[in-house]
């Protein structure tokens, strides 16, 4: 029989990305595929792109044209690129970059098996369609995040019409998974040691509207607080118009899900939140932050804005920058408009200058710095659960952890300088000083 090749994957983008990522490799494992973590030992390189914002382009590009050196000089000897790159640029990208030997858009990934059988002989394969696919439980995964806190998707694509993006281009109509599928899928995490589910989808406030029965993110959530071994359920990427009073109450009353919200506000003036395409539905920003804090349970605040969208003055930019400071988040990220080719506010004016649109990115991003080491500051002195994450990679000294209002990757962490913890474990740390986005403290 002939010996499967030895495969490397680099996934870029989102953690809905590196899903798709852990399906591949799952389907890759299951027909016996080697799988290696280095490059170096690898025969065969699978990138998988994001294709977001002009900036996500560019990685994917140059990470593309980086590997595709190595192929040249013969230390590979194949290249496929699949995702979110190769469902935007399509046929074009044949030709721009010919070194390719296999490309697969978002809904054709479950096919990357079939692309790696052909082989790379003879030209580039291309297989790209209108993205319905949905991957369940039935699809085999490799789970690369720690083994305790795993990412699990709940629904694919978007059907928001936000002017300034691609994703429903990209990734297709909202399209909800099975509360079954996501329940067999969640025991399975458990049984594998997961302590943390991270709830991931475009929106996940919109689960189960596209379904055939009245179903919504918290009929989900009352079934996965039910399974046994799971500590934290966390909801990432709620749309502010999704957040109900029965999901706050939910949360409120529920100890085992993460008092954390992820509502990306993007703006908070009216003119351009409706040039946006992200309508209000009648409650201000600020009335839906009232309603999220008037609960018993402190709930943890993630927002991402938006500057230098068009026709964005000075004065809706202070309106902004006013609303930041007053509302005081907890975590919040910021970025400048990229005019996506395709989408109707790449066509919109007048466009916000360079210079200003970077000048507005950072003051708000110095003012989340001092709101954020405020608030880091108020954390001294508590006793807080921790999820111990192992050694830090700044120094062999330190453990690092996260407490239930700290996403991965995106937030900060809980730095632990004394006591003794276990890898995938909570535990009691007392905090004892602070930092602008990271706490320091000691196992208790």
């Amino acid at each position: 029989m002939k010996s499967k090749k030895k495969i490397f994957l680099i996934s870029l983008g989102c953690a809905k990305n590196l899903v798709d990522s852990e399906n591949v490799l799952g389907l890759l494992k299951t027909n016996g595929y080697p799988l290696v973590s280095r490059m170096q030992e690898a025969e065969v390189a699978i990138v998988n792109t994001c294709g977001f914002i002009q900036s996500a382009v560019e990685e994917s590009i140059d990470t593309i044209l980086e590997v595709a050196k190595k192929k040249s000089k013969g230390e590979l000897e194949a290249l496929f690129v699949m995702g979110c790159f190769v469902q935007r640029y399509g046929y074009k990208l044949l030709k721009e970059i010919p070194e390719v030997d296999g490309w697969l858009g978002t809904g054709e990934i479950h096919k990357i098996v079939d692309i790696l059988e052909a082989g790379p002989k003879g030209p580039p394969s291309f297989s790209i369609s209108k993205p319905v696919y949905l991957a369940d439980h039935n699809v085999p995964r490799v789970q690369t995040t720690p083994f305790y806190s795993a990412y699990l998707k709940i629904a694919e694509g978007c059907s928001h019409r936000c002017s300034y993006c691609t994703i429903p281009r990209l990734r297709g109509r909202f399209r909800s998974r099975t509360i079954k599928s996501l329940m067999i899928e969640a025991e399975d995490m458990v049984g594998r040691g997961v302590k943390e589910i991270n709830l991931i989808a475009q929106d996940t406030t919109m689960y189960g509207r596209d379904l055939e029965r009245d179903i919504a993110i918290e009929d989900l959530l009352e079934r996965l607080i039910q399974v046994q071994g799971v500590c934290w359920i966390r909801m990432l990427y709620g749309h502010p118009q999704g957040i109900s009073d029965h999901l706050l109450e939910l949360m409120d009353g529920e100890e085992m899900i993460c008092p954390y919200l992820d509502i990306p506000f993007q703006h908070v003036n009216e003119k351009i939140l409706r040039a946006m395409g992200r309508h209000c539905n009648g409650e201000t920003p600020w009335q839906l932050i009232e309603r999220v804090r008037s609960k018993t349970r402190q709930i943890s605040l993630r927002t991402t804005v938006m500057v230098g969208f068009p026709g964005e003055t000075d004065k809706m930019f202070d309106e902004l920058y006013n609303f930041i400071k007053k509302a005081e988040f907890d975590h919040l990220g910021a970025f400048i408009f990229s005019p996506e080719q395709g989408t109707p506010a790449a066509r919109l004016e007048p466009v916000a200058e360079k210079r200003v649109a970077k000048e507005r990115l950072e003051a708000i991003m110095h003012l989340q710095a001092e709101i954020s080491r405020k608030k880091n500051q108020g954390m001294v002195g508590h006793r807080v659960s921790v999820l111990v994450e192992g050694v830090s990679p700044e120094t062999d000294l330190l453990l690092k952890g996260r407490t239930a209002t700290m996403a991965p990757e995106v937030d900060g962490q809980v730095l632990i300088n004394k006591g003794e913890g276990v890898i995938g474990e909570m535990a009691p740390v007392h905090i004892t000083e602070s930092h602008t986005y990271d706490l320091v403290g000691e196992i208790a």
